[in-house]
């Protein structure tokens, strides 16, 4: 018989679960086992969600692992933990169409409104925790604060609601987990999820219009950083952090 250990996390981003397989023999390294799992968790976070299984095969293949037991079916075995890790840290580092995805989930939007939640779910936790939600900068343009590339997903619509039936929007709320889990993936994910759905209870039930006159108000970070005079216009966080309390609700 053979025994595979086997360590199990999941790329959102490539929308999969991944693997490690190990063979191991007789003398089984209890030690050098549990040093793989720490390495990941060092590497790529103490909260990232990893899980471990021991499966005894007739044979060293992967194929024979899910014959065995159809859990394992479909999940993508990696050669190396170093590209284990690399897959892993992709997504730990959350995006603004993340977030994106996630508002279109749980409310009604046109792009407008889209944009001011987005930038609102960022303010939010920026001021809160004094970390970033997402990577991406955040501009001054005309309407308001933007993250440039949710604006050029859906600018598109306009000023219609973004069609529930758009192929790469989770709209109806049995597709919500996926985008949820996304979130929670990332780092400090439980804590972001947390702050993301406080802000759009916050804020979810105003208009794009009101939204925009919020963000409009005297001593904003968006009136102070150009009023959207140029769209090359960054808004830096330490902005953000100094005047946001000046157009919250």
């Amino acid at each position: 018989m053979i025994t595979h250990y086997i360590v199990m996390s999941s790329s959102y981003t490539q929308g999969k679960r991944i693997a490690l397989d190990y063979l191991l023999d007789e003398k089984v390294d209890y030690t050098k086992l549990k040093n793989i799992v720490s390495t990941v968790t060092d590497r790529c976070g103490k909260d990232v969600s990893t899980s471990t299984h021991f499966v005894q095969t007739d044979s060293k293949s992967w194929s024979s692992v899910y014959e065995k037991d159809h859990f394992f079916k479909d999940v993508e075995v990696v050669d190396s933990i170093e590209k284990f890790i690399e897959l892993i840290q992709q997504d730990r580092v959350l995006l603004g169409l993340d977030v994106a995805k996630y508002i279109l989930c749980k409310v009604k939007c046109t792009h407008l409104k889209l944009e001011k939640l987005v930038y609102l779910c960022f303010a939010d936790y920026l001021c809160k925790h004094d970390k970033e939600l997402y990577k991406d900068e955040i501009y001054a343009y005309k309407y308001g604060p933007v993250v440039k590339s949710v604006y050029e997903k859906y600018k598109r619509y306009g000023y219609k609601e973004i069609e529930k039936a758009d192929e790469e929007i989770l709209s109806e709320e049995i597709y919500e987990m996926p985008s949820r889990s996304r979130i929670i993936f990332a780092e400090y994910g439980i804590e972001k999820i947390n702050s993301i759905d406080e802000t759009i209870e916050k804020y979810g039930k105003f208009n794009a219009s009101e939204l925009v006159d919020l963000t409009h108000r005297e001593n904003t970070p968006w009136a102070v950083s150009g009023k959207g005079k140029y769209k090359d216009e960054i808004i830096p966080n330490e902005i953000i952090k100094k005047f946001h309390c000046n157009e919250e609700i």
